[in-house]
């Protein structure tokens, strides 16, 4: 007949199973912690998108008035039976067509930007599952 005897060396149940606890908490926060870091990284890259719209609009506000009047008037200097109002039309339309594509890039590069931190929640539901497995 044999008896097994617990020694003082091996760890008990209760400490098998509080050291487990601890590493799920200890998981937990890391993936906490990067989806503060994910969150903040797509924060930046959607700051990044929407910079250049802005700068651009802001910069371009008085320039474009000033030089599309002196290319209307140039225009119409340039051709003398082109009404005024045909030469303003023209320039507007030009100036129209780049902001509308200057908007378009932008809009194109924050549609790159995904807010939700994918990879940490995909993380994190795999940590789920396998806790409410064991």
């Amino acid at each position: 007949m044999q008896t097994h005897y617990e020694t003082d060396t091996e760890p008990g149940v209760a400490t098998l199973v509080g050291g487990i606890m601890q590493d799920v908490r200890e998981l937990f926060v890391q993936q906490l912690t990067l989806f503060q870091t994910e969150i903040k990284h797509d924060v930046q890259r959607a700051i990044y998108a929407i910079a250049p719209m802005i700068f651009g609009a802001v910069l371009c506000v008085p320039a474009v008035l000033l030089l599309g009047m002196g290319c209307a008037f140039f225009l119409s200097w340039l051709v003398p039976e082109l009404p005024l109002w045909g030469s303003f039309a023209i320039v507007g339309g030009t100036v129209a067509l780049c902001s509308i594509g200057l908007v378009l890039s932008g809009r194109y590069l924050f549609e790159k930007v995904r807010i939700l931190p994918e990879q940490s929640l995909q993380g994190l539901k795999e940590n789920i599952q396998w806790k409410t497995k064991t």
